[in-house]
């Protein structure tokens, strides 16, 4: 069975870090790129950051530009996202997903979206 695990989520306050993993089981995940997204209270699911497959080529959302670093691990089958200097506005439930592509075409968008995690929950406040 396919899935996607994150984790690392959690109260943090604002101008702190925190780290989140996204982990997969059921299939290699080096065989694709992988993205995060985000859903805060109210709102729409956004594209927040995508690896490539090879880990060469990265995408950011202008929101995060400068303060998330995704990156991976692929030995460890894992995806992690970095996230600091982190705002109220960054409050939200965030997801990996993969659209089986190598390179991160068309993940500002969730639609079209194969496999999705459950989420873990990033709240920022003070």
């Amino acid at each position: 069975q396919v899935q996607l695990v994150e984790s690392g989520g959690g109260l943090v306050q604002p101008g702190g870090s925190l780290r989140l993993s996204c982990a997969a089981s059921g299939f290699t995940l080096d065989l694709y790129s992988i993205g995060w997204f985000r859903q805060a209270p109210g709102k729409e699911r956004e594209g927040v950051s995508c690896i490539s497959r090879s880990g060469g080529s990265t995408y950011y959302a202008d929101s995060v530009k400068g303060r998330f670093t995704v990156s991976r691990d692929n030995a460890k089958n894992t995806v992690y996202l970095q996230m600091s200097s982190l705002k109220p506005e960054d409050t939200a439930v965030y997801y990996c997903a993969t659209n089986r592509k190598i390179f991160c075409l068309e993940y500002a968008s969730p639609r079209g979206m194969d496999y999705w995690g459950k989420g873990t929950l990033v709240t920022v406040s003070s």
